[in-house]
């Protein structure tokens, strides 16, 4: 997944046009109406609680717990989604092997846990198995573009075929009770755009919410997301429409809304690079402006995610939660780090740095090396500004 957008749109906040405060989803109630895209490689459990926690890095000790825990409220962020889990992974594996793909807390809900496949007995057997593992939302993954997924009629792929997705849509929604959304594209390529019939067809068979990203799988995640298709599929059905593309900041999230008329937006690709950007929505929302994280909230940000990948000291965990370091900590904290640093001044400095280190260890120092000089500088240049724990 590309980190970076073309020729990004900026957008002004249009007049009495707000995020809503909720949406229904069957009985699930998100609030505030905002979404956290499911990301193969990012949103696993530590991503998702680093998310819903966000509103807090500021005020986290550095080994100390956290015992008030931040509700979706407090975080701006209403619905986390899992990275998408192969239905045919879930359906094969052991009970004690499926935990390492549906861990979450109790202070995620709610939540949704994504899955993929092109099997629809198997899709509604994975379908029961996220039902009770006691998750909230089950939804079905039609928007993956790569070639891996594609090739085994995955993702993306089965926007070819619309009669099997109808029976996909039949056999899982029979399977369970918990609410049921799907997240598309537009469709395979521009001479194939069937964004509208398909969200007619999850209405039809009883879904309780779409999500559109609006590329093509063709465009991967090249070029505009063209809004106009979210606009068109929110007028041809009366299930909640979530829109999805180039949100990346509040004010796109306003103009989201206002251009097409959905009820939710979904964030990808901004989340990781700039993790208050759900707070930064709420804010926006309530009272027209929002705080821009300082260096040393970013600081903090770094170092508490990178930590927790590192000793597995998630300081959000219930008391005696396990404590395991998560796997390849290293090679995690280096993916993630294009993503931190990205608006940091001297973060290409900082980025050759942490790709050089060779352990988690030598990654925390250079984070803090690289922001103990910076943040010593600008103290004396000039006075302490307020961070977002201070709103």
């Amino acid at each position: 997944m590309r980190k970076h957008w073309d020729n990004p749109m900026e957008h002004a906040m249009p007049e009495q046009t707000r995020v809503p405060a909720s949406v229904q989803i069957g009985n699930v109630t998100v609030a505030p109406a905002t979404v956290l895209a499911p990301m193969a490689g990012v949103t696993d459990t530590v991503f998702r609680r680093f998310i819903r926690n966000a509103s807090v890095f500021s005020a986290v000790p550095e080994h100390a717990s956290v015992e008030e825990q931040v509700t979706n409220q407090a975080s701006g962020c209403g619905l986390i989604m899992t990275e998408f889990t192969s239905a045919d992974g879930l359906s094969r594996m052991r009970e004690s092997k499926r935990k390492r793909y549906l861990t979450f807390y109790e202070d995620e809900h709610p939540i949704a846990a994504q899955i993929f496949g092109s099997n629809p007995e198997t899709l509604a057997e994975a379908a029961r198995i996220v039902e009770e593992t006691g998750f909230d939302i089950v939804d079905l993954n039609l928007g993956c573009p790569s070639k891996r997924v594609v090739s085994c009629n995955g993702g993306s792929g089965l926007l070819r075929d619309l009669p099997l997705i109808g029976e996909i849509f039949r056999q899982v929604r029979a399977s369970v009770s918990i609410p049921f959304t799907v997240k598309f594209r537009l469709g395979w390529n521009d001479n194939h755009i069937v964004c509208v019939p398909l969200a007619r067809l999850a209405e039809d068979s009883g879904l309780n919410a779409v999500a559109l990203h609006a590329r093509t799988r063709e465009q991967g995640y090249t070029g505009q997301a063209r809004w106009e298709h979210i606009a068109e599929v929110k007028d041809a059905v009366g299930i909640p429409v979530i829109g999805n593309g180039d949100v990346r900041t509040p004010e796109d999230a306003c103009a989201l809304i206002a251009r097409t008329g959905c009820d939710a937006v979904m964030i990808g690709r901004a989340a990781p690079a700039n993790p208050w950007i759900f707070r930064q929505i709420a804010q926006y929302t309530a009272t027209g402006r929002y705080d821009v994280p300082t260096d040393q909230d970013c600081y903090r940000m770094i170092r508490t995610y990178f930590r927790m990948l590192l000793e597995g000291a998630d300081p959000w965990a219930p008391e005696g939660a396990s404590r395991a370091p998560a796997p390849d900590a290293a090679g995690k904290m280096k993916q993630f780090a294009s993503w931190f640093t990205h608006g940091v001044p001297g973060g290409t400095a900082l980025r050759k740095s942490i790709y050089e280190a060779r352990s988690g260890a030598a990654i925390l120092d250079a984070v803090d090396r690289f922001f103990s000089r910076g943040l010593a500088v600008r103290a004396e240049l000039e006075p302490a500004p307020e961070t977002l724990a201070t709103l």
